[in-house]
């Protein structure tokens, strides 16, 4: 029980963390799964308890989003089908490549990212940015595109898909960081889904620490859409610099050492 308890103490706080992080920028993924493994729980066991629960925080982010009109549904149902495949196709693909290759290359691009951002400081203003126009069958492509591009990177990789994604729903369809964000929630919320139900049935899950660690997913999340929602897009943009900061340092920690 003592052991228990200091789990509690320290993981569920880092989850409020990570969910607060995620539903703002994605990324929350850099800050959960460290935690449980920090503590002692074995890799497999932490990943899919971290699924669970950031699939339950997720899906009340996802709905903060909605309920404030900051979602494209169209696009994000369209992208969220579409990262349902492309995870799986990463997945197998992931058994095809080196991952340390896979990790260099986007080792190289975070940089590039982050100077993008710094260079184009209207990149997704809500004053600034012009929707695209395009068809409908068009949009629908683009946001499977979209879907299924970062929803294989996620099962080649994982950690930044949300971040990638919002910056692809603004790059490419001309939303908002905040809109983005929203639908980034929601396609990432049929990746999790997936995820959290192949690792229940393998019976991956510590479900004593799931519990109080999804409260925390949840509260964490519900205040982070809500900082973003009250924020706008400036608010997202400077969280973004801080999972690509994240992400830069995660990956070139595991290349090195």
């Amino acid at each position: 029980m003592q052991e228990f308890l200091q789990q509690c103490l320290i993981v569920c706080p880092l989850i409020f963390l990570a969910g607060f992080v995620d539903s703002v920028a994605g990324g929350g993924g850099l800050i959960s799964l460290p935690a449980y493994l920090f503590v002692g729980i074995p890799t497999h066991i932490a990943a899919g308890t971290n699924k669970v629960v950031n699939g339950v925080g997720t899906f009340f982010a996802a709905a903060k989003y909605i309920k404030s009109g900051k979602v494209e549904l169209r696009s994000a149902v369209w992208a969220a089908l579409g990262a349902l495949v492309g995870a799986a196709l990463g997945a197998r693909l992931a058994l095809l490549f080196s991952e340390a290759a896979l990790k260099t290359i986007i080792l190289l691009a975070l940089p590039c990212a982050a100077v993008f951002l710094t260079v184009k400081k209207d990149f997704g203003d809500d004053a600034n940015v012009k929707k695209r126009d395009r068809g409908a069958v068009q949009g629908v492509v683009l946001s499977i595109l979209i879907g299924m591009l970062l929803g294989c990177y996620d099962g080649l990789i994982g950690p930044g898909t949300g971040t990638f994604m919002i910056m692809a729903f603004t790059a490419v369809l001309g939303m908002n960081l905040l809109t983005a964000s929203g639908c980034a929630k929601v396609a990432n919320l049929a990746s999790n889904v997936a995820s959290a139900v192949v690792w229940m049935l393998d019976g991956k899950v510590l479900w004593a620490l799931a519990l109080p660690a999804a409260i925390c997913s949840i509260l964490g999340n519900l205040c982070g859409a809500r900082y973003a929602i009250r924020g706008g897009s400036k608010k997202v943009r400077a969280m973004i610099f801080v999972v690509l900061g994240l992400l830069f340092l995660k990956l070139g920690w595991e290349l090195l050492f």
